[in-house]
């Protein structure tokens, strides 16, 4: 049996617990998600760097799984575009059962391996791509049917799994395993499993994000700011990065539609809009190469 279907030994009573007790047993489960993020950081690593020439090349990331998998692909997906401005046709997922499969689950849709091979398929993969595959089981036939659609095109294949020795693991690229064993509701993935793999996703487009240059310091200066509390941020941001006071780094956001990054450009460098994007992109869309060549 499956670590992630085998019946946890550790609360076999949890039906009698007291509802404080009942949510200590959940919450303190879920130290298991770090432990098996952390314990898959060199696979996460080399998937980073494995990654980075081909988007840098002008490739995607795709995502493909089902259920709870599914899910947090098209999660991790859709929040580059807000947090980095990062392109979104450049960052799609495909999910079981189709874009409905994201509100109404669609169960018998991940044993189409067919579907999942013309899924992804249908996305056009290329040697640039690089798909993440997502199944907390590491057999879902939608998922394995997706592996073999981008290996075919010649796209990075990184493959996420929380059994050890599972499928997709081995016949991705990069396998990631994230251990995570028995749920406190036998069988329930959507409790650690997938918590194990929203961190782990999370860390490596984030890391991806870093590497490409979307982040100065540590802050989200490449952010859209595309609704009233994103604005503030903006500019608090850029007051922060700048030292500048805040009327002039709401003028300087104002010429640049908003964007942060051009912002702490023209307010470091003493320049316009254009010429602060031109010196972005002379340093590859470096802050700080920007402003210290």
């Amino acid at each position: 049996m499956l670590n992630t279907e085998t019946p946890s030994t550790r609360h076999p009573d949890l039906d009698s617990y007291a509802t404080p007790a009942l949510l200590d047993a959940f919450i303190a489960d879920q130290n298991a998600a770090v432990a098996a993020v952390q314990a898959a950081a060199p696979q996460l690593a080399a998937a980073v760097d494995a990654a980075l020439p081909r988007i840098r090349a002008g490739g995607r990331l795709l995502y493909a799984g089902a259920g709870t998998s599914g899910r947090l692909g098209v999660l991790d997906s859709v929040e580059l575009y807000p947090t980095f401005s990062w392109p979104r046709e450049r960052a799609v997922a495909v999910i079981a059962g189709g874009a409905s499969a994201m509100f109404v689950a669609v169960e018998g849709a991940e044993d189409d391996r067919a579907q999942g091979a013309a899924d992804l398929a249908a996305l056009q993969p290329g040697p640039n791509d690089v798909a993440l595959l997502l199944a907390a089981s590491g057999a879902t036939p939608y998922v394995l049917g997706a592996i073999e659609a981008a290996r075919a095109a010649g796209a990075l294949t990184i493959g996420f799994a929380n059994n050890p020795g599972a499928p997709v693991a081995a016949q991705a690229d990069i396998g990631i395993t994230l251990d995570t064993g028995p749920e406190v509701i036998s069988g329930s993935t959507r409790l650690k499993a997938g918590t194990s793999q929203k961190i782990a996703l999370n860390t490596f487009s984030s890391a991806l994000m870093v590497r490409l240059n979307k982040v100065y310091g540590n802050l989200m200066v490449d952010l859209k700011a595309t609704n009233a509390k994103l604005v503030r941020r903006a500019l608090a941001l850029t007051v922060r990065a700048s030292g500048a006071s805040e009327a002039d780094a709401q003028a300087a956001l104002a010429q640049c539609d908003q964007h942060v990054k051009t912002a702490l450009v023209m307010l470091g460098r003493g320049v316009g809009a254009d010429e602060a994007r031109a010196l972005l992109d002379a340093a590859d869309g470096s802050v700080s190469r920007a402003l210290h060549p």
